[in-house]
């Protein structure tokens, strides 16, 4: 049973990614492709906001189907991810069947570990859910240990629950990983996926994605304010800009009620692309200077 039987190539991946809203590259399109097509998780690596995120979204989209979330984070476990057991509704109907005078203790224990009392977490309710896409982002904020258990559910698709057995996807869900590159992700995990490294876009490429994104924006605002993004990731900053400060920027100038930029909003609004005081000290002299030219006819 295939899960995508209208892309037939890359191309197509791209056009409908791009009726979304999401504009993709050579490289990437192939890598969604082949996702699709093999089952195989796609792991996408990179800086913070450079699109990672949105293209589960854009996937979830242009297939159809829900988009299930996973966050990441420090100290989350398996009951968080996959599946927990409904305590009060369980005490409920012990004490319902006690007082309805059940005496068979081990029918009655089946009866509480039944499905209905099973709560579906992000992974299972993925695993169960046909079509879906499965977003576990920002993977490298996890502990090593959930790193583990996600291999065999990576590689199965499938989770035993001792006390129902294995639950397995009929289909596999369409799972794409996200890494802000934290820390290193283990070879085990990254083996089980296709893997794609996010840049920053080029001029041109970003400049579209923010007159996609914001087609109401003057066009010589959306094109100054992604020329000095591009300057601003060529300076030693902690991080970067993505496109999504880019976005940002431009956003919020346009909110000012400006057509093209000027340095005194410019620079009011330079919270909305950069995140850290040592790097807004660092940029406001190269800033300075590209808002200069920026101005220039």
């Amino acid at each position: 049973m295939s899960r995508i039987p209208d892309f037939k190539e890359p191309d197509d991946v791209r056009a409908r990614l791009e009726e979304t809203g999401y504009l993709v590259d050579d490289g990437l399109a192939v890598a969604c492709f082949l996702a699709l097509r093999l089952h195989r998780p796609l792991f996408c690596e990179g800086d913070a906001g450079v699109g990672k995120t949105a293209l589960a979204a854009a996937l979830a989209e242009a297939l159809d189907a829900p988009l299930i979330r996973l966050q990441c984070h420090e100290g989350i476990d398996a009951s968080q991810a996959l599946y927990d057991w409904d305590f009060p509704r369980q005490l409920l109907h012990l004490r319902a069947a006690e007082a309805a005078g059940a005496v068979d203790a081990d029918r009655l224990e089946g009866e509480l570990y039944d499905r209905r009392f099973l709560i579906a977490r992000p992974l299972l309710r993925a695993l169960e859910t046909w079509p879906s896409v499965l977003l576990i982002d920002e993977i490298d904020r996890a502990d090593d240990e959930f790193e583990a258990f996600l291999l065999e559910l990576l590689s199965e698709f499938s989770v035993t629950v001792p006390e129902l057995g294995t639950l397995r996807a009929e289909v596999p869900p369409t799972v794409v990983l996200t890494s802000n590159r934290t820390r290193e992700v283990h070879d085990a995990l990254k083996r089980r996926c296709l893997y794609h490294w996010f840049e920053h876009p080029g001029f041109d490429r970003e400049l579209a994605i923010v007159r996609r994104r914001l087609p109401g924006v003057s066009a010589r605002l959306a094109e100054q304010v992604t020329a000095l993004v591009q300057t601003l990731r060529t300076e030693d900053l902690l991080k970067p800009p993505g496109v999504a400060e880019t976005i940002d920027w431009v956003e919020a100038l346009d909110a000012l009620g400006a057509s093209e930029v000027d340095a005194e909003p410019a620079m009011a609004t330079l919270g909305s692309v950069l995140k850290y005081r040592e790097d807004a000290e660092r940029a406001r002299g190269p800033l300075l200077a590209a808002l200069r030219d920026a101005r220039s006819p």
